[in-house]
């Protein structure tokens, strides 16, 4: 006999109540390497045993860099990172709307001249913090520098085509 609900009707399957994330919304991995996987799924090495043991001495780590991970800080992955910065007005990136002017990098230190919507974009602070946030997480990453700039003034013109397209203009 299967089981009633007290109104009587039949109890519903235990269903998650958040809503399902659209395929575009979710959260790229900015690389592959080890540094990136939670430790549950690196491989255990001598010092991980060592680092319980208070008799044991321990150096600080200086986390992952570039070479750590073997994959060298490129543009490719520094517009990886931007991509994950959204305006929060229109639920874009940051370089399909076309706000990046330019990316340097020098080794490990990265730098971005950025422009906003408008002098007066009341997100702004916060897109350049995320720039900036997003861009200090790259394994590697030495200085990061983000320049505000309003030369050449933005316009809707910048934005991607096919996300222009998207949005009717």
């Amino acid at each position: 006999m299967e089981d009633l609900s007290i109104d009587g009707t039949a109890p519903r399957p235990n269903v998650s109540t958040e809503p399902a994330r659209p395929l575009h919304d979710r959260e790229l991995p900015v690389s592959a390497s080890e540094a990136d996987r939670p430790p549950a799924h690196r491989p255990a090495t001598p010092t991980d045993s060592a680092a319980d043991d208070p008799s044991v001495p321990t150096e600080p780590s200086a986390g992952p860099s570039s070479s750590d991970t073997g994959e060298p800080i490129s543009e490719d992955l520094v517009k990886l990172a931007l991509r994950r910065v959204k305006d929060p007005e229109l639920n874009l990136n940051i370089l399909d709307l076309g706000l990046v002017y330019e990316i340097r990098v020098d080794g490990n230190d990265v730098s971005i001249d950025m422009s906003l919507t408008s002098p007066g974009c009341p997100s702004g602070p916060e897109i350049m913090t995320d720039a900036e946030r997003h861009l200090k997480a790259l394994p590697g990453v030495g200085a990061v520098s983000v320049n505000l700039v309003w030369s050449p003034f933005w316009s809707p013109d910048r934005i991607e085509p096919r996300v222009r397209a998207y949005l009717g203009f």
